[in-house]
């Protein structure tokens, strides 16, 4: 068994193949040091016990689940692991595919956990409980 490599601002410069659409990913174009996450998917694997650590032993695929917005406008995306359920916030990137963080940005609004078509329903019985 090979030891475990663990993070180091060498290995953030190398180009990597995405595992879930298949990107050569390089980290030029990102606007950071360290590149985490595909720009093409969003997707990551999970390496991470603490960011920028490599001491996890998952190694799952962190689907980009949703988006959130720090201090200060910058955006960032929450990636959930595929096999153990992690969460986890990584900082967006300069290359990040737009289309795909609106895309997470709106789905609460076009997949609500209510139905739509019950919208008038729901408003009209939370007035009565209300008064």
């Amino acid at each position: 068994m090979k030891p475990k490599q663990y993070h180091n601002n060498k290995n953030d410069q190398k180009p990597f193949v995405c595992k879930v659409c298949g990107l050569t990913v390089s980290p030029a174009g990102a606007g950071t040091q360290h590149r985490n996450h595909c720009p093409r998917c969003l997707s990551s694997l999970h390496l991470d016990i603490e960011p920028g650590d490599r001491k996890s032993d998952c190694g799952g695929i962190m689907d980009a689940v949703a988006v959130w917005v720090r201090k200060g406008g910058e955006w960032a995306i929450i990636h959930r692991c595929r096999k153990c359920g992690h969460l986890s916030s990584n900082r967006s990137a300069a290359d990040d595919d737009p289309y795909k963080l609106l895309s997470l940005a709106v789905k609460p609004l076009a997949d609500p956990p209510f139905p739509l078509e019950r919208l008038e329903e729901i408003a009209r019985l939370t007035k009565r409980e209300e008064k």
